[in-house]
């Protein structure tokens, strides 16, 4: 059911995070977040937070918003994205240990940046039937919504990152444990979409990266992670907006890979996903994949990264522009929505870096809208009436 994009072309909007405020002290750890909400102090700072989330975006002039991920502690490499489903569900022990070395596929050698992110992945392990318990992402996702008209787009990882991530001491193997993880989730997701929520983003179906790292054999390989992914939204679509997002990877704004990597091996099945919308890391790739993913994303609407997460760079609304136009090559306007490659994230970039970013998100489809002649968004940031200084 399209309710986000509904009627809009090249409508814009970020992956999810976006970098937490110095003064925002307060980590939501382990709490469920109506019991956190209690707290005065916790609940000033996430309200203030989010507030201020909910301004930029809108400043900025986007179509489409998200919470920032304000839920999520201020930890290494936006590790919580991750830990957050454990550390909230029922069947989890609930007592942080350090992940077994290469969890998820993943290792890098002290002296890296990201061997932090991998002494920072500490998970509770699984003792018992995994359920929903308290992740309580309807109001999380209300505590957003009722601070704009415009829509809020809840984002969050998938069942099998958090399967890969944690120990397991109940199931019998790795796909029984992504299964009941799913099935979880399904649950959780279909109170969200009750309770209004006009968009759904799954992150990160391990579909591509599979495929990449060659982590492919007869229990873990694209195929199944295909229908852990569907199994995950079932039934979600005739309730609300599904969108999966892809990219390849993003913990402090760094690079997962040492070479860029292509989704082409991956477009077949990724077709196949039940959203409505997917998206690709495209920009900082150089758009390599826009012809491939044109004709192997045939019904989806297709969300294009043209913002840079790794770089402190903040781009041009031409560069935008250009990078819009050549999508537009391979995919028509109806069916195409303009974002950032990744997320902003908690760690890697400042507050300014990220608002100019959108800005410049907004600015660069305006000049594509201007020459489709569709009607533009409003960019109060780039609004030369209100600049401090005069005449500019």
């Amino acid at each position: 059911m399209l309710r986000a994009t509904a009627d809009k072309i090249l409508p814009t909007t970020i992956t999810g995070s976006l970098p937490r405020p110095s003064w925002y002290t307060e980590n939501l750890g382990m709490r469920s977040f109506l019991e956190a909400m209690v707290e005065t102090r916790f609940r000033e700072q996430y309200e203030d937070t989010l507030s201020v989330y909910i301004t930029q975006q809108t400043i900025a002039g986007l179509d489409i918003l998200t919470d920032g991920d304000v839920r999520f502690n201020s930890d290494i490499g936006g590790q919580s994205w991750t830990s957050y489903p454990p550390s909230h569900m029922s069947g989890f022990d609930r007592v942080p240990k350090a992940a077994k070395p290469g969890a998820g596929g993943i290792a890098f050698p002290r002296g890296h940046i990201l061997h932090d992110y991998i002494e920072a992945r500490v998970m509770p392990s699984i003792v018992g039937p995994v359920g929903r318990g308290n992740m309580q992402y309807a109001a999380i996702w209300k505590a957003a919504q009722r601070m704009t008209t415009k829509p809020v787009k809840f984002g969050t990882v998938t069942p099998e990152l958090v399967a890969f991530a944690v120990q397991d001491f109940h199931y019998k193997d790795i796909r029984e444990r992504i299964w009941a993880i799913s099935d979880a989730f399904n649950e959780e997701l279909h109170e969200l979409a009750d309770a209004g929520c006009p968009a759904i983003q799954l992150e990160e179906p391990q579909i591509h990266l599979l495929a990449a790292r060659g982590i492919v054999d007869d229990k873990i390989n694209p195929e199944f992670m295909l229908e852990v992914f569907n199994n995950t939204v079932r039934g979600l679509r005739a309730k609300t907006e599904v969108w999966c997002h892809t990219c390849w990877g993003n913990p402090s704004q760094q690079r997962m890979f040492a070479t860029v990597q292509s989704y082409k091996p991956a477009l077949e099945i990724l077709n196949k996903v039940d959203a409505d919308v997917i998206t690709f890391e495209s920009v900082s790739s150089g758009g390599i994949d826009l012809e491939a993913i044109g004709k192997e994303i045939t019904d989806m609407k297709v969300a294009i990264g043209v913002i840079d997460h790794h770089s402190l760079q903040v781009e041009r609304p031409e560069e935008v522009a250009d990078h819009i136009r050549k999508a537009l090559k391979h995919i028509p306007a109806e069916r195409l929505v303009i974002s950032s490659d990744c997320g902003m994230g908690r760690e890697g970039m400042s507050r300014r870096h990220a608002l100019y970013k959108m800005a410049a998100l907004v600015q660069g489809t305006n000049i594509v809208r201007r020459e489709l002649g569709v009607p533009e968004a409003e960019c109060l940031l780039a609004d030369p009436r209100f600049s401090l200084v005069p005449g500019t």
